[in-house]
């Protein structure tokens, strides 16, 4: 007999009621919150977004509100904990301290909320102000991410973004003002039309203001952007992308940042709890449209259109558009090509176990990016309690820049 849905309710939706595996495995699972409301859509951009309509607002809120107590009426809400809380975007600092309220409030009080739960919020640096980031901390949350992008004036507006050099400076000092534990700030490379020095200009302006943590993505034209619709925006070239992987690599490490990930840079005990979840193949809840969750065995995602995602809550429905139960296979991929965006790496017998799947050519190539000073295998655990204690495979800082030609073969 077939387990209830993930997110099960008093009346679960009919395309649910016959799924298998949703139970999670884990005790411990992340959630994750997306608020798609945007003032302007970065053309950039490929995430669920929504422009922003105070009107649309206030029913938003309610129905994540919703989402939650039906999240909460599933046969094994009671047994886990929420680790890590990230409300995602989108900008979630359009949200008025009493929206955000509510629904932390309504987490903490239908779930059990770790004590010192990771409690993330992403923030656009033109509102993020001294007040709401104040009403912010004091609501219980734990780590601002602050999306910068540059610091250069005059490329700012060709990423559209809606703030300016001295704008980001201020909501950063604003977040430090408010004492948050953790302050994240992410940035971009690789953008098409930089002038020469901006890239080095920007990293060394962020790394002197003592941030706790860095996100650095290379810009790439992702199906769903504007850019990928349009056309005509060509990237830089190859080598120009590589050296400025590499500048920040360099500088952040003589900064004292430990490269944890291949996008993410941290100071001693400040790595993003809830990302480690993901890259550690953990669980987590989804709420909000076009939310993605991960919970035994199965992917799910919410719709996207906030009026339909809406909609099926207020009809007593969970808003799950789509699903894949994962095969033992393709968890073990997930888990391989997850781990190894770490520094921390995966066990080396895991690797094991794939090759034994085959094909040969699998272990002809891990062997060519162990000669290639790309891939190191048998290293020797460094004590991390968590990690299991035993030898581990992982890339070096030069396989971090190809991984993703090793990931697609892994999987």
């Amino acid at each position: 007999m077939g387990q209830r849905s993930p997110l099960a309710a008093l009346r679960p939706p009919r395309q649910l009621a016959a799924l298998a595996g949703w139970t999670p495995r884990a005790s411990a699972l992340g959630c994750y919150i997306h608020v798609p409301f945007c003032t302007v859509r970065c053309g950039y951009c490929s995430f669920n977004t929504a422009p922003h309509d105070t009107r649309a607002v206030p029913r938003f809120v309610a129905a994540v509100c919703a989402e939650i107590d039906l999240a909460a009426s599933s046969p094994w809400a009671r047994a886990v904990e929420l680790a890590t809380v990230f409300l995602g975007g989108g900008t979630p600092s359009l949200l008025s301290p009493d929206e955000l309220h509510a629904i932390l409030d309504r987490l903490a009080t239908r779930f059990r909320v770790a004590p010192g739960a990771e409690i993330t919020v992403e923030c656009n640096p033109e509102s993020a102000t001294r007040e709401r980031l104040a009403a912010y901390r004091a609501l219980g949350v734990t780590r601002i991410s602050l999306g910068v992008q540059t610091l250069d004036d005059a490329l700012l507006p060709v990423l559209d973004r809606q703030h300016t050099a001295a704008g980001a400076r201020a909501a950063y000092d604003a977040a430090r003002a408010a004492d948050f534990p953790h302050v994240s700030v992410d940035v971009m490379y690789g953008v098409p039309g930089a002038p020469d020095g901006a890239w080095e200009r920007t990293v060394a302006e962020l790394l002197a203001w003592d941030p706790d943590h860095l996100s650095a993505y290379g810009l790439t034209l992702d199906e769903g952007s504007l850019w990928h619709a349009a056309g005509g925006h060509a990237l830089p070239p190859d080598d120009r992308v590589t050296a400025e992987y590499w500048h920040l690599a360099e500088r952040a490490r003589a900064a004292g940042f430990e490269h944890y990930e291949v996008s993410n840079y941290a100071r001693s005990g400040h790595r993003s709890a809830h990302n480690q979840m993901y890259w550690r193949a953990g669980e987590y809840i989804a709420l909000g449209p076009g939310a993605c969750g991960f919970l035994g065995q199965v992917r799910y995602s919410n719709h996207r259109a906030v009026p339909r995602y809406c909609g099926e809550i207020e009809a007593g429905d969970l808003p799950v558009a789509s699903h894949e139960t994962l095969t033992a296979r393709q968890m073990l991929g997930e888990r391989l090509f997850l781990g190894l965006r770490t520094a921390d790496g995966i066990p080396d017998a895991w690797l094991e176990e794939r090759l034994a799947l085959g094909p040969a050519s699998l272990a002809r190539r891990l062997d060519d990016w162990v000669e290639r000073g790309l891939l190191e295998r048998g290293v020797p655990e460094a004590g991390a309690v968590e990690l299991g204690g035993v030898a581990r495979a992982r890339l070096t800082e030069a396989g971090f820049l190809l991984s993703d030609a090793l990931f697609a073969e892994l999987l």
